[in-house]
């Protein structure tokens, strides 16, 4: 692939990338709209003509490994392993 045509797909690449933003933020809009309306009604589950819309609670359980890193240093770094990855960018 020449120089040319790298340039072409960043291009095309980056443009992309902008429309995926607008999207997200289409997407981000519409989504808290119907979250505002189901909190206005008091409801975690609401139909729409065909569409069933749920909107629940949830807990989850996480390890807080900053906590135990400063808890427990030593053996934090005894079960810490490295791993090399790539990052891909384009400036």
């Amino acid at each position: 692939m020449s120089s040319k045509d790298i340039e072409s797909k960043v291009k095309e690449l980056q443009e992309l990338r902008r429309m995926k933003e607008e999207i997200d933020v289409e997407i981000t809009t519409l989504e808290d709209l119907v979250k505002e309306e189901m909190t206005a009604r008091a409801t975690e589950d609401l139909i729409a003509g065909c569409y069933r819309i749920k909107w629940t609670s949830f807990q989850s359980n996480r390890f807080d490994t900053s906590r135990f890193k400063k808890d427990h240093a030593e053996l934090a770094a005894a079960y810490t392993k490295a791993s090399t990855s790539r990052r891909f960018s384009i400036n």
